[in-house]
């Protein structure tokens, strides 16, 4: 997996006791009321309602928030209205591809800041399809590798309908198509696996390798920057970062 996919996994280990979980809540808890308004609430008709559940499973949001975020889009609710799904793509340092995926309620507010962020942190926000072909959105489903046999991981995947299985460091990742994110957490689930993270990613096609630190530094400090925005839900990016350097610029 690139390095990205290895930064995601410290990010969401920290994540757990993060001081900004009410900032994360607030993000996922977005993401479903718009899902549900869109595709309406029950999960097993709207793939982009079931997805936003499992990604805020994956962080521990509690079932009352969902199900409360879920109510609130199905019904005829002037927040879900307001806000509008919007993407971004740009380049940051050393020629990093970066997508970002906005939900807001004020699309010139939210424009200017990620224009500003990008040009503070050596980077310029690029035009619409300026990066997205270097990019392909899978479901991915984090295990931890400890204890897990996986001969019988890829089974399950497998069976669940996974299209790849693949380890990095103490951990396995099972790539699957959109449509059956939950479908393979639901299987590998019920064979008594622990799941760490449940959801959708864009995984780049071609990466971009940094051994510095002091450039990975600046190009997290760009990609910390955009996800600390409260509009942004999701950013992406296709640098391949040492684990250790991660390890250090996380530290």
């Amino acid at each position: 997996m690139s390095g990205h996919s290895k930064w995601s996994s410290i990010k969401h280990k920290k994540g757990a006791a993060d001081a900004k979980r009410g900032k994360l809540f607030s993000k996922l808890s977005r993401s479903i009321i718009v899902a549900a308004k869109e595709g309406g609430g029950d999960p097993a008709n709207n793939i982009s309602l079931q997805n936003a559940i499992e990604k805020a499973k994956s962080y521990s949001m509690p079932k009352d928030n969902i199900d409360r975020a879920i109510a609130k889009g199905s019904g005829a609710d002037a927040d879900a209205d307001a806000f509008e799904t919007i993407v971004y793509e740009g380049y940051g340092p050393e020629g990093v591809a970066v997508i970002v995926e906005a939900l807001t309620d004020n699309k010139n507010r939210t424009a200017a800041d990620v224009r500003h962020l990008f040009a503070k942190h050596g980077g310029n926000l690029g035009a619409t399809g300026a990066v997205a072909w270097q990019f392909e959105r899978r479901g991915v489903v984090v295990v931890p590798a400890e204890g897990v046999d996986e001969e019988e991981l890829m089974l399950v995947a497998a069976d669940g309908g996974a299209e790849d299985v693949e380890q990095d460091g103490d951990s396995f990742h099972v790539t699957a198509a959109p449509e059956e994110l939950a479908a393979v957490r639901q299987a590998l689930e019920a064979a008594g696996m622990t799941i760490e993270s449940a959801e959708l990613t864009l995984i780049p096609k071609t990466t971009v390798a940094i051994d510095d630190e002091a450039k990975a530094r600046q190009v997290m400090r760009l990609v910390d920057a955009l996800e600390d925005n409260d509009d942004v839900q999701d950013v992406y990016a296709n640098f391949d970062i040492p684990e250790q350097v991660l390890e250090l610029v996380a530290g």
